[in-house]
């Protein structure tokens, strides 16, 4: 795979079964130049079989590893017009026992992550004033309930940042677009669920151990929309020639933008029945 016509993209965040998996997949049907990387090269072995990928290792949290991918990308294919902002982590915790250790890596990987990645970007978009960056946000964002609220708050970071980017970076012919996905099958519970196992024991909301515990995996039962459909539609949006500033896409996306415009005391009632607190 060498220079190319095709948009180039760079995912991050492209672990096996996890949303940029399948956004790598999807781009690539769609005749992309694929940039697919993750904190692990193992965490690819599927991509690494596809010759229509360049698979590289990048750690979202260090700007040493991103520089190195950054330069082979440019040399391999000249230039990016795709940034795909995937990669994040998810926490479940109530907020007020959370270590600040793990309240400060999610921050880190979800939101000071992208924003490692699009300031090294956007010089080399500027330079040929064309180019898209894709922030990958949440649902949650919009309807934040308890035991997730680091993440929902990292999510609702992220959606600022890409609303303040998208004016900033107009006038360098930069698109930004940010998509928010619903409840999409992936690998994100069994993730959150390993992750929270390494959580201290809960002292005032030891009762709701149980309801805590679940959050893990809400967003995987079996009405989850199939991480392939998501990817497929999500590549459609973002290659259009005038990409929305907005997709949402997915299982509660549309509960979640209709419940984001209730008075506060309704959408409390709705989301305290449904997470059993």
């Amino acid at each position: 795979m060498d220079a190319t016509d095709e948009p180039v993209v760079l995912i991050t965040g492209c672990t096996q079964g996890g949303i940029g998996h399948y956004l790598a997949q999807a781009f690539a049907a769609e005749k992309c130049a694929v940039v697919a990387t993750s904190r692990s090269i193992e965490s690819m072995e599927e991509l690494k079989k596809d010759e229509r990928l360049f698979v590289q290792e990048l750690d979202v949290l260090s700007e040493e590893s991103i520089g190195i991918v950054l330069r082979n990308v440019l040399e391999k294919f000249g230039r990016i017009d795709v940034l795909v902002n995937n990669a994040g982590v998810h926490c479940v915790a109530p907020l007020a026992e959370i270590p600040l250790s793990d309240l400060e890596q999610t921050f880190n990987t979800n939101v000071y992550g992208p924003l490692r990645l699009i300031q090294a970007v956007v010089p080399h978009m500027a330079s040929r004033r064309k180019g898209k960056i894709v922030n990958v946000g949440s649902t949650i964002a919009l309807v934040p309930g308890p035991w997730a609220g680091a993440y929902s708050a990292s999510k609702a970071a992220l959606h600022s940042l890409s609303d303040t980017l998208r004016l900033e970076l107009r006038t360098f012919g930069i698109d930004v677009i940010t998509v928010v996905p619903g409840a999409i099958r992936s690998n994100l519970g069994n993730t959150s669920l390993v992750r929270y196992e390494k959580m201290p024991e809960w002292k005032l909301f030891k009762p709701f151990e149980e309801s805590i515990r679940a959050r893990t995996y809400f967003s995987q039962g079996d009405e989850a929309t199939p991480g392939e459909e998501f990817a497929k539609k999500t590549v459609v949006a973002v290659l259009k020639k005038r990409p929305s500033a907005w997709f949402s896409y997915g299982t509660y996306s549309t509960a979640a933008a209709f419940m984001y415009h209730l008075p506060l005391f309704i959408r409390d009632f709705i989301v305290r029945r449904k997470m059993k607190c």
